[in-house]
């Protein structure tokens, strides 16, 4: 069953890439005591995600962040590399965290894992978007299908 509104995000470890290099991120760590708003993508580079999703957060990125969240972040089933190099060709800057997802581990736990291997792309993330205040999910907009809507940045402003 797939995580719900009210529920605790589980405890994994995602990745980023610094200039000091790979960085870890444990759930507690990353989402502890803070308001984040988290963005999953199917896969760095693809058309939707990089066309449509990722320039939604980062065109409104100011006002999520003047609205009380502490952090954005994207969350792909991507190693950090590709989402450094996924950020860097987008312009993305400070104001997005890019977050690996490398083994799915997250997308697994928390039910919002998407296999692709008929198109040849392995498992992936569901599209989605969440709030989370201090680990705790307060709103969630996973999508139906291709199509970018409940997991826009729009809803997410919306939500807020």
């Amino acid at each position: 069953m797939a995580i719900q509104v009210g529920d605790r995000l589980p405890d994994v470890t995602f990745k980023s890439l610094t200039a000091e290099g790979l960085q870890d991120h444990t759930t507690a760590d990353f989402f502890g005591g803070k308001k984040v708003v988290l963005f999953a993508v199917p896969g760095a580079f693809t058309p939707t995600c990089s066309d449509t999703h990722l320039p939604g957060f980062q065109v409104v990125s100011d006002k999520i962040l003047a609205s009380g969240v502490d952090t954005i972040a994207c969350v792909a089933v991507n190693d950090a590399f590709v989402l450094d190099a996924w950020a860097k060709a987008r312009n993305i800057g400070d104001d997005i965290t890019m977050l690996s997802d490398g083994n799915g581990a997250f997308a697994d736990a928390t039910g919002l894992d998407l296999d692709l291997s008929a198109l040849a792309f392995g498992k992936r993330s569901k599209r989605y978007a969440m709030i989370v205040d201090d680990g705790v999910v307060q709103y969630l907009g996973v999508e139906p299908g291709k199509d970018v809507g409940v997991s826009s940045a729009d809803a997410v402003l919306a939500a807020l």
